[in-house]
């Protein structure tokens, strides 16, 4: 896997007859600046020529943040609850066999008519509510989700339905489990380079739509939730994003996937489309269908080595996380990797117990319920990961403001 960076300079006309040089780099494991050394990012180029562009030619400046903070959360659940117990009357499993093997007991399911956007837009209001920011003054909505209500993506209609009267960007970010991890860090970037001053990310799935409620295997893992968290420009003093580490691993797809598949029957077209190959069939996506052995052997490798890597960057050590926030996957994979990276169990935040793995809602239901209920205060660093499909995982070193 080759390493990506990317140098942030402003847009300038003519850029061959100007020398440009770049004051710092974003690199896919975090900020850097030129020489190595880790800092704060700022987002300006040295630019030699620029006085003598005509008005006609030069750019409008934007004021670049130089930090970005998280000051609001929020989340959202289905009204139905399942138990281990209802569960046991569809497929062969018991409480003691599923809790045991994941540390579930629990998890919310869509029914009806209700849907994914739904549940993202409750949680998105709440963040908002806790940040103080109103709907129109949001810049970004980035949403986390591999699920979406429409094929096209679901982030615009999230936005209309909060009513965003400016037209903001929205669109959607597709990483699985490791989504909302992507989604700071591509907020951050947004802010530091591009000048956005409030950007929405939310984490939403309803695997229970793709999940094999015959496999015991599977069906016992999964539930439906949203959650949601506002990225805020601010001063560097004020930083809350310290560092990054992400990866993916598209070999490793075979142990975790829902791939698309063809229609076995459509008729639509007789007998001789079938020998022409066209037109092609219609189309719908598998059940998920996963290999728990390999994912859990993954997950134990690569997520405390992100952390590692992620405080290094940020040039921070284990002493300075005050929570490890993780994917709510399986108990066993919290606790295995807590111990890797010699973190108590009383500073590991879990919620798995009573939603099960919600993919990428995981991350923001478990840090609004642990900062609503006190659990996390303001300014405590929080070491979070994502990990899952693609392959793909990632680490964030961040802090509550």
């Amino acid at each position: 896997m080759a390493n990506a960076s990317w140098v942030l300079t402003p847009t300038v006309p003519h850029l061959n007859k100007m020398k440009i040089s770049p004051l710092i780099s974003i690199f896919r494991s975090g900020f850097y600046s030129p020489d190595g050394i880790s800092k704060r990012v700022s987002c300006a180029s040295a630019v030699q020529g620029v006085d003598k562009l005509s008005p006609s030619e030069s750019q409008p400046t934007r004021l670049v943040g130089k930090g970005c903070k998280l000051v609001g959360c929020g989340s959202a659940v289905p009204t139905l609850q399942v138990s281990n117990d209802d569960l046991s009357k569809i497929v062969d499993t018991n409480d003691e066999w599923i809790s045991v093997r994941t540390g579930i007991r629990n998890r919310r399911v869509l029914t009806g008519k209700d849907r994914m956007t739904g549940l993202a837009v409750e949680a998105a209001e709440k963040a908002l509510e806790m940040a103080e920011v109103d709907p129109n003054d949001v810049d970004l909505v980035l949403l986390c989700t591999s699920t979406p209500d429409d094929l096209f993506g679901s982030a615009p209609q999230i936005q209309a339905a909060l009513g965003c009267k400016g037209n903001p960007l929205a669109f959607d970010i597709t990483a699985a489990c490791s989504g909302f991890v992507l989604g700071l860090v591509s907020a951050s970037c947004y802010i530091r380079a591009g000048g956005f001053k409030n950007v929405l990310v939310i984490g939403a799935d309803a695997l229970s739509r793709y999940v094999d409620w015959t496999d015991r295997g599977t069906c016992i893992l999964f539930g439906d939730a949203a959650g949601a968290v506002l990225v805020q420009a601010c001063e560097s003093e004020e930083d809350g994003l310290f560092g990054f580490d992400l990866h993916s691993d598209g070999e490793g797809n075979r142990h975790l996937n829902a791939s698309i598949k063809e229609n076995e029957t459509d008729g639509s077209f007789g007998s001789n489309s079938s020998a022409l190959g066209f037109p092609p069939k219609g189309s719908s996506y598998s059940f998920v269908q996963m290999n728990g052995k390999e994912v859990f052997r993954f997950a134990c490798r690569v997520v405390p080595q992100s952390i590692e890597i992620a405080l290094e960057k940020a040039g921070m050590t284990r002493s300075s996380i005050d929570w490890l926030l993780l994917h709510q996957a399986n108990q066993r994979i919290l606790d295995g990797v807590a111990t890797r990276l010699e973190i108590p169990t009383d500073r590991v935040i879990s919620n798995l117990a009573n939603y099960g793995n919600t993919s990428a809602a995981s991350i923001p239901l478990a840090l609004d319920e642990a900062v609503r209920s006190g659990k996390i205060k303001s300014g405590q660093t929080i070491a979070t990961a994502g990990f899952g499909a693609g392959l793909t995982w990632g680490s964030a070193i961040i802090r509550w403001n």
